[in-house]
């Protein structure tokens, strides 16, 4: 895995499959703060690049749970990131369809 491969902003595949930072409440708020920056962020795209932002993000997705049954990953870590994942692609879809 590429544990130093941004994954939602500024946020890499190491803080949060690793224990550190804790999921609650420092990883939630990270997600919380980079999901606001990054929706912020979607009215300055064209649409080609919302559809490769789209892309990415379902990439990252993969990229992040290609190994979600390892016990000693943090799996509450992992949960959010996909719930603000989630929410962030849906954003961009709706940007998309606007």
């Amino acid at each position: 895995m590429e544990l130093d491969r941004k994954v939602f902003g500024k946020i890499t595949t190491k803080e949060i499959i690793g224990a550190f930072p804790p999921a609650v409440p420092d990883t939630k708020n990270l997600l919380d703060n980079e999901l606001n920056q990054l929706t912020n962020q979607l009215e300055l795209h064209s649409k080609e690049d919302l559809q490769k932002l789209l892309e990415d993000q379902e990439i990252a997705q993969k990229h992040v749970n290609s190994r979600p049954g390892a016990m000693a990953l943090a799996q509450d870590k992992i949960r959010l990131f996909s719930e603000y994942n989630q929410k962030y692609i849906q954003t961009i879809k709706e940007k998309l369809q606007s």
